[in-house]
């Protein structure tokens, strides 16, 4: 039982156990969550907010290299769009209100002299 059996697919030798094959599979069902997993990373470095759920939308084949693992490259190409779409920064507070170009308006003296007001 221990000696390696051939597959019908392929010439190569399997192991009696099956654990590369079990590998394989375990592989491929959990590279879409690792491609998820590193799109999100990947814009969170860039500073990039993607909406919630948006990776529900992928398709994660696309995000996977031909050996299984997460392509930097498609991820990189995936997030370009969003990296060229950024909120410009506004000085805190510009455009709330009256601001003059001069100095500051000095405040009104109110007297507390009932008789002058």
């Amino acid at each position: 039982m221990s000696d390696p059996q051939t597959g019908s697919h392929s010439p190569a030798p399997v192991p009696a156990d099956g654990s590369d094959s079990v590998r394989a599979e375990v592989r491929r069902e959990y590279a879409a969550k690792l491609a998820h997993a590193e799109l999100r990373a990947q814009a969170a470095q860039a500073g990039i907010k993607l909406s919630d759920g948006f990776t529900d939308y992928l398709d994660a084949s696309k995000l996977v290299g031909a050996d299984g693992n997460p392509s930097a490259e498609a991820i990189g190409k995936a997030l370009a769009p969003f990296a060229a779409v950024r909120q410009p920064e506004y000085p805190h507070l510009v455009g709330a209100g009256f601001h003059r170009d001069s100095a500051p308006v000095p405040a009104r003296r109110v007297s507390l002299d009932v008789r002058k007001r």
